[in-house]
């Protein structure tokens, strides 16, 4: 009796606690209804932020950042819902804000204001993050027509704006410099970011109407990917790997300062992303003859093998062979063709080609398949050949330790492979599945010097920057890593996908040009009287599945993986940081 009457007393006990939490949590509500009707959104943040159950805090602060969307004041809103720590309520909220429009850039009157608000959100953002009145401290911001801000001490500050933008260039170095110094075009050894971090602020900028900044837009200036670490204390999944400072190069493309290495890209890290979990890691390219071309181009020769050249009528032999020759068809798969991945793919695959075709120069120990190419005991010269060269992944294993929360990427990561393909009166290609020791020499040359060829030409190391997001996005998938930290992927994420309507809140990944056909890629070589064509396909085939399968990657006791883990924890940044050295 007393067992069931201590059982009983619980009981009770529980009911009561469970009545007091709910009428607090009503009554806490109802003085929020209360704020949010006067206005008073600091009071109102003050009750959400007392909150100890995450969730009412959540539901609360999403409710203060409508309430102020509803009245206006849209950059403070944005900020509020940055605390919401469950990105799927979060993301909630960000639509319903975005819902509403762009920013308005209308100021009183009718007439245009200056844009406060990115100024604003740099100083807030960089100069004492947590001091400002709206997340609840004493200093406060707006902006004059006199060109002045007030800091977080309250002092009034001028602010130059100079047409160039040199003004607001000086700002945002004393603002760094103010806040820490988080320089993000230092170098650092092993930089370090939080991809869940990263994709929160992504979005605020996007509801404030503005796209990805530049450290976003290169990853804060890596160069390469060597580890994957997940803390699900604090809730971050982890990239790390060597920055530096980079520029712009001439053609085009992000490189660093120092190594000239491209620096790995948002907008590839999201297109990856959305590809391990839509196509579980498969994508690639390919380059290919067309079957009639191949057909006219073997009838040529054939052809005009029967009379010898006439002397000056070497020119017009080959305009004839280039005309039978025509354009190789090509087609991107696994990703879109159109964005900057899908076009990576094939620049690489193209200037590989050249390379070996004799049209592009290598490194030393790469020698073009013509140059290679040698008669036989006999005197005998090869026959018009379609050669194929493919890039595929070359990393020796995916190494982790037994939690499984630090991730290490060995080896090289990109590799040529070759094969021989018989060639067919109408022009069909037939897969031998072997190679020739010519083409295995030259595709065994162009893996042993990639570092020699990606510092001459960083196409190579842009795909090698592709290869490394690959397995990285596939480990994340593999391994659970969202679910084991709580992220979603609500912005990122491959279930959404680029927004047909452009309505949807998901990060739009840029799209250009999509490549769709290329001159034929043939070289010729005159040996010994005779003329040496080859013609060349090939492609990108990358699947991640077999380096990240259970029994693939391998758990092994490293000292300076568990050092570099235990040293990357993300701690006491602020609020609005997502890298960090």
């Amino acid at each position: 009796m007393r067992r069931k009457s201590l059982v009983s007393l619980l009981l009770a006990t529980a009911v009561v606690l469970c009545a007091s939490h709910s009428a607090t949590a009503q009554d806490g509500d109802a003085l929020l209804r209360g704020h949010l009707a006067a206005g008073e959104f600091g009071l109102a943040r003050g009750i959400a932020e007392a909150s100890t159950d995450i969730a009412i805090r959540d539901r609360r602060l999403g409710q203060i950042a409508a309430a102020q969307a509803a009245s206006g004041v849209r950059r403070d809103s944005i900020q509020t819902a940055s605390y919401i720590q469950d990105d799927r309520i979060r993301s909630g909220v960000l639509q319903r804000i975005a819902a509403q429009g762009p920013p308005s850039a209308v100021g009183r009157g009718g007439g245009t204001m200056a844009d406060f608000d990115s100024l604003i959100d740099l100083i807030t953002t960089t100069i004492s993050p947590d001091s400002w009145d709206d997340v609840g401290g004493p200093g406060s911001i707006d902006g004059f027509e006199g060109g002045v801000y007030v800091d977080a001490d309250g002092v009034m500050r001028r602010m130059l704006l100079e047409g160039d933008r040199r003004g607001l260039t000086r700002i945002r170095r004393e603002a760094l410099a103010m806040g820490g110094n988080r320089n993000v075009r230092k170098a650092s050894p092993l930089r370090k970011i939080s991809l869940n971090r990263l994709e929160k602020e992504v979005q605020l900028l996007d509801v404030a109407g503005h796209g990805p900044d530049d450290a976003m837009r290169n990853l804060a200036g890596i160069t390469k990917i060597e580890y994957v670490f997940v803390y699900p204390e604090t809730g971050d999944i982890v990239i790390a790997g060597p920055a530096e400072p980079w520029s712009e190069s001439v053609e085009g493309r992000a490189v660093g300062a120092e190594s000239g290495r491209p620096t790995v890209q948002l907008d590839d890290l999201v297109v990856l992303l959305r590809n391990a979990y839509a196509d579980h890691g498969r994508f690639g390219c390919s380059i290919t003859p067309r079957k009639e071309n191949l057909a006219a181009t073997k009838a040529y020769l054939a052809e005009s093998s029967k009379k010898p050249l006439k002397p000056g009528g070497r020119t017009a032999w080959l305009k004839g062979l280039r005309d039978a020759l025509g354009k190789q068809d090509i087609e991107v798969y696994g990703v879109d063709p159109a964005t900057r991945v899908g076009r990576v793919l094939v620049e690489a695959d193209y200037r590989m080609k050249l390379v070996g075709m004799g049209l592009e120069d290598g490194v030393l120990g790469v020698t073009s398949y013509l140059d290679m190419v040698k008669p036989d005991k006999d005197g005998a010269i090869p026959p018009m050949d379609v050669l194929r060269w493919w890039f595929t992944l070359n990393y020796h294993a995916i190494e982790t330790n037994a939690g499984h929360d630090a991730f290490q990427l060995k080896g090289p990561g990109v590799q040529v492979k070759s094969e021989n393909e018989l060639l067919t009166d109408l022009g069909e290609r037939v897969h031998t599945g072997a190679a020739d020791e010519i083409n295995r020499e030259f595709a065994h040359s162009f893996t042993s010097h990639i570092k020699e060829l990606s510092a001459k030409y960083p196409i190579y190391a842009d795909l090698n920057n592709v290869f490394d997001l690959a397995i990285v996005s596939a480990v994340i998938r593999a391994e659970d890593l969202p679910g084991q930290v709580g992220w979603h992927m609500t912005y990122f994420g491959a279930s959404h996908g680029d927004s047909a309507d452009g309505e949807s809140l998901v990060y739009k990944v840029e799209h250009g040009a999509a490549p769709r056909e290329v001159e034929t890629i043939v070289n010729h070589r005159v040996l010994g009287r005779t003329q040496i064509i080859a013609g060349v396909s090939g492609g990108v085939r990358v699947d991640t599945q077999q380096l990240v399968a259970p029994d693939a990657i391998q758990t092994t006791d490293d000292a300076r993986r568990a050092a570099e883990y235990a040293q990357s924890k993300p701690q006491h940044l602020p609020h609005h940081a997502w890298w960090w050295d």
